[in-house]
């Protein structure tokens, strides 16, 4: 008897059930990714999974709330396009990660890559002048096998604002080129968001910060870099604590920079209760009065005293004490000296009095800076017993070869004469500007006379004995602020010394980093200046096991392919002869 073939059985079935497979499986294809780029309230469908231990790629809570409440267009144009080492690749790609990862959060996020020498040579010419009067220089990155020019540089526009961003860490002391990739890599989140952030606000609506005057601060001139760069995105101004009743509590920090005179009860009263208040203040004061100028004018040897500021007392209550000495480091700046006849070039000579530190403690306000020079910096007491409620952090200390001189101290330059012996300088490091959040108490609870508390009912001020959370930040060297003024008139950059490589001179760029990190964190501790304190772990392999091993693992990953696929060829050929040799 014949027998019967099913018709789903036949060939012209088949073909046709694989046809609709395949266009089912083409179909779910295409529906996936409609899905993931359809977006919900303003957020695609689109998520991963970070399974990194340092979580590298997720976003900090503070910069997604600040992206999703973006409300217009925001255009990245990153300057890292072209033919670059491997090295820049990978920080050109994390770029577009991070970014990618913003356009995920908020669909007004828009970007775009450049290569800065693409186009006409007058665009080139143009775009670099862009950059010269940004401040933003070129980078010459060198690798083992070449040296190039790159200008690693992001703009970011909202509107008619632009601001540059530097997406390069350089001038760090002490860190490998595969550490700076690292290192930029883990402030690229920071860097961005942080412009992003800047460049939304408007002119009228600035946060203020505000600098004392009246106590012998440095002036305008002497801050003229430092407070420059805060006007870009903050209002600032000078007060004198004598023209107010009480400092508003709109201002979001007050600045003491170097005070050379005495602050009176009323001003000292004026500041502790802006700080009742949650108000924020940046000390950086000089406790020793000092100077390089005073010993080249005044008879030697000299001894100095501590400035008579009447804040020892205020600063104890808040856990703050400079010690009565002078913090000297064996790694230090240079000054110039004559040591011949009228006319005779000056000769430089290390100062261990002007200390250069490189910051190592593993805060946000600190991660990354470069150099930073101090001038006759005095200690910082650990040893205060902190009030209930406050914490302290070291910032950044002297070196571990340092030491201290304890007033008083006469003061010359005889030692120049010799070479500094490191020896000598077996001080453990030395405090040199602390952080201290919290609830602080009042200075002034139970000490204000009847006649005081009198005056403040009348003016309907409340006084308190305990402060909202707030925080402050002190510095045991008023200088760091200080740029140098030319002959001229003109300011010099901040942080730029003019004694450093013979006399070429030297920028310090981690002193207006610093200050422009603490004037950050304590405005908004808990804005996207979070995110940089995220960290990118280096895992480097070990290169010299690496160059033994070569040939094997060449042979592994060239190899060991091919005969996977051949040997898959000939295990399906084999099944499928299995399967069907009976049909």
């Amino acid at each position: 008897m014949e027998k019967l073939t099913s018709v789903s059985d036949s060939p012209k079935s088949k073909k046709t059930q694989s046809l609709i497979q395949l266009a089912l499986f083409a179909g779910i294809v295409i529906l996936l990714n409609i899905l993931v780029n359809v977006r919900i309230g303003g957020r695609g469908l689109y998520a991963n999974i970070d399974l990194t231990e340092e979580k590298r790629f997720t976003l900090s809570p503070a910069t997604e709330s600040m992206l999703r409440d973006l409300d217009d267009v925001v255009f990245v144009k990153v300057l890292l396009e072209g033919n670059f080492p491997a090295e820049l690749k990978r920080l050109q790609r994390a770029t577009l990660e991070v970014l990618e990862d913003f356009r995920s959060v908020s669909p007004y996020v828009e970007f775009d890559f450049e290569d800065p020498s693409a186009g006409t040579s007058e665009e080139v010419n143009q775009l670099r002048e862009q950059l010269r009067a940004w401040g933003l220089q070129p980078t010459n990155f060198g690798t083992r096998d070449e040296s190039q020019i790159v200008y690693p540089f992001a703009f970011v526009r909202y509107g008619d604002r632009v601001f540059p961003v530097d997406i390069f860490e350089e001038d760090v002391p002490g860190v490998i080129p595969d550490e700076i990739i690292n290192l930029s890599i883990s402030q690229l989140e920071y860097k961005l968001a942080n412009a992003i952030q800047k460049v939304q606000v408007s002119p009228n609506n600035r946060e203020y910060i505000l600098f004392t005057e009246g106590h012998g601060e440095l002036d305008s001139m002497q801050l003229y870099d430092f407070r420059t760069s805060l006007d870009a995105f903050y209002a600032t101004a000078s007060v004198d604590l004598d023209s107010i009743i009480t400092i508003d509590q709109q201002v979001k920090l007050l600045v003491v920079a170097k005070p050379t005179e005495s602050f009176s009860e009323r001003d000292k009263f004026k500041i502790d209760q802006y700080v009742m208040t949650g108000g924020k203040v940046l000390w950086l004061i000089d406790h020793v009065a000092m100077g390089l100028d005073t010993l080249m004018v005044k008879p030697l040897p000299y001894y100095p005293a501590p400035y008579e500021l009447g804040l020892a007392d205020i600063l104890f209550k808040y856990g703050i004490r400079f010690q009565d000495n002078f913090v000297l480091d064996y790694r230090c700046s240079n000054i110039p000296l004559i040591m011949g006849p009228q006319g005779t070039p000056p000769k430089f000579f290390r100062y261990p009095y002007h200390p250069v530190i490189v910051p190592e403690v593993d805060h946000p306000i600190t991660k990354g800076l470069g150099l930073i020079n101090l001038r006759y910096p005095s200690g910082l007491d650990t040893e205060v017993q902190l009030p209930p409620g406050l914490n302290r952090t070291v910032l950044f200390s002297s070196s571990v070869n340092s030491m201290y001189q304890k007033l008083p101290v006469g003061m010359d330059f005889d030692f120049l004469r010799y070479p500094l012996k490191q020896e000598a300088f077996q001080k453990p490091p030395q405090p040199l500007a602390m952080l201290i959040e919290g609830e602080f108490p009042s200075f002034f609870a139970n000490r204000m006379s009847a006649e005081m508390k009198e005056g403040m009912e009348q003016l309907n001020i409340e006084i308190r004995d305990q402060s909202l959370p707030t925080s402050m930040i002190v510095v045991a060297d008023g200088d760091i602020a200080r740029n140098e003024i030319n002959r001229d008139g003109t300011p010099n950059a901040l942080g730029y010394n003019i004694y450093e490589a013979n006399g070429r001179g030297y920028l310090f760029r981690g002193n207006k980093d610093f200050l422009i990190n603490c004037v950050e964190y304590l405005v908004s501790p808990h804005g996207v200046f979070e995110a940089r304190g995220k960290e990118v772990k280096l895992r480097l392999l070990d290169k010299m096991k690496a160059e033994q091993q070569k040939t094997i693992w060449q042979m592994v990953n060239v190899v060991f392919p091919i005969f996977f696929l051949v040997l898959f060829g000939f295990g399906y050929n084999w099944w499928r002869r299995r399967k069907y040799a009976g049909k």
